[in-house]
């Protein structure tokens, strides 16, 4: 089995800010036996290494050294299929969305809520994504990765991934040492909607739907999402650029009797999370461009590239918004895609 480094490789297009990059070396996989070659060229040389899905959660800061490998594994299929539930397994290299819309045709229901979340399904357990109530945790199973320690694919399960609010053992105590090559959700075959999100509960009220099926909640989440976030081929962007932030339910208190509009949810016991995107508008920042970079006048949690930015633009631009944002509310943002290199 033959593996072949591309040089010099353009990224701008791989990575949804569309920042320019360059990979010194890069290639693309979908046979163990290629993955196996490249992290051994890697470790030789001791390159700088990126693992890189579809590039939406990421910053490129400037050109890339050593290798960029792409993992291309594609494909889904049935693993168990009873009368209430089923386990799918998913290649990593496959789309999200693609995916989320496949398991809709399939009747296969539980993960509607993050449609239209841009990436690859690799990415997902990294980041546990999640959106409008809805985390994937709620829905994983497990998966299989290449573990560059013991050099052999290994099975993780729910309990080991370690899964918290945007967190995974995959960008904590363990980031760098896996490579998720394909993924298992158990999802159920019949329809119970997640509907608690205020904002689809009052599209659906504005349809006049009491009962929605999942072809319903799942349109009206591409609907809401569509209306508020920029697609990356138009606006350069990565979504959700900071992390809605988890306090105490004392300090919750707090800024609720100083900001009564305040927008938060309970979390874990003792807890609410905060909405980032209320906390950026009240401080000013909504709709506000700064050079080539700006914050999204549609959903204040989005900054965007208006094309001629870099990494450099974007990380002063959301350095000031997370100062204004402490001064104003003593809450500290952390922002959410990964920069690289770091």
């Amino acid at each position: 089995m033959s593996m072949q480094w591309q040089t010099d490789v353009d990224l701008t297009h791989r990575n949804s800010f569309g920042f320019p990059a360059v990979a010194e070396r890069f290639v693309e996989i979908d046979q163990l036996e290629q993955l196996e070659l490249a992290l051994a060229e890697v470790e030789q040389h001791q390159w700088p290494l990126l693992i890189l899905g579809g590039g939406s959660n990421l910053v490129f800061r400037e050109n890339l050294p050593g290798a960029v490998i792409s993992i291309a594994t594609r494909g889904s299929h049935v693993l168990v299929d009873d009368e209430n539930t089923a386990i799918i397994e998913v290649g990593a290299g496959e789309n999200w969305h693609g995916f989320i819309s496949q398991l809709l045709e399939k009747g296969l229901h539980g993960l509607e809520n993050l449609a239209l979340i841009p990436g690859n399904v690799g990415a997902a357990p990294v980041q546990n994504i999640g959106a409008y109530g809805v985390e994937m945790a709620d829905c994983f199973h497990s998966l299989t990765a290449y573990d560059r320690e013991t050099k052999a694919l290994v099975q993780l399960s729910k309990d080991e991934c370690l899964f918290g609010y945007r967190d995974s053992i995959f960008k904590s105590s363990q980031q760098g040492r896996y490579i998720i090559w394909r993924v298992r959700f158990v999802l159920s075959t019949v329809f119970s909607p997640k509907t608690q999100y205020r904002g689809i509960a009052d599209y659906l009220a504005a349809q006049g739907i009491v009962e929605p099926t999942a072809y319903q909640v799942y349109q009206a989440v591409c609907d809401i999402r569509m209306s508020k976030l920029p697609l990356p081929s138009e606006l350069g962007n990565a979504g959700s650029f900071f992390e809605n932030p988890i306090v105490s339910e004392a300090v919750y208190s707090t800024l609720k009797g100083q900001f009564p509009d305040l927008v938060a949810y309970p979390d874990r016991p003792g807890h609410f999370k905060l909405a980032a995107g209320w906390l950026i508008d009240k401080a000013g920042w909504k709709g506000r461009r700064v050079g080539p970079v700006g914050v999204y006048d549609k959903q204040a949690l989005v900054l965007v590239n208006y094309g001629e930015g870099r990494a450099f633009d974007l990380l002063q631009l959301a350095g000031e918004i997370t100062h204004s944002v402490k001064q104003r509310f003593g809450v500290e943002l952390r922002m959410e895609p990964r920069l690289y290199p770091a």
